[in-house]
């Protein structure tokens, strides 16, 4: 197991979810546009979700070469 792609992974998957969450309680409320806004940062964030999760996979699956 890669255990630094996997952690790295991890972190993305983290972030984004923290930034989805984020945007949601700070920002959306004082937006002109709150709906709009939320998709575009639902997109981001589950573009980079979804590549942690694809780092998370790979780096559990492969294994490391010595």
């Amino acid at each position: 197991m890669n255990l630094r792609v996997v952690l790295t992974g991890v972190l993305m998957i983290v972030l984004a979810l923290g930034f989805f969450f984020g945007m949601g309680v700070t920002l959306a409320p004082k937006s002109n546009d709150p709906a709009a806004m939320m998709q575009t940062v639902g997109t981001v964030s589950g573009a980079v979700g979804g590549i942690g999760l694809v780092m998370v996979l790979f780096g559990a699956l492969r294994r490391k070469r010595i």
